[in-house]
């Protein structure tokens, strides 16, 4: 692979650890809502289990990309 390769794919990468960011904040402010408006008391700890468990995706997806990146660093550099 050429050096322009890795260089596009780090700068896709960061893009795609911006957007599972912002995806993140808003399923974030939707089960938040979704806790508020809740009007059982079991209803509400689905809903915060949901919001936990969804949480814990998007933290395990932002490492992935972020181990791609490093991945990408180190492919670039053997290229040089």
């Amino acid at each position: 692979m050429s050096k322009e390769y890795y260089k596009k794919r780090i700068v896709d990468l960061r893009g795609s650890i911006a957007k599972e960011r912002e995806a993140k904040k808003k399923d974030n402010a939707y089960y938040a809502a979704l806790i508020k408006k809740a009007s059982t008391p079991s209803g509400k700890a689905t809903y915060r289990k949901s919001k936990i468990d969804r949480a814990a995706s998007h933290d395990r997806r932002i490492e992935s990309l972020k181990r791609d990146i490093e991945s990408a660093k180190a492919s670039l550099k053997r290229c040089k």
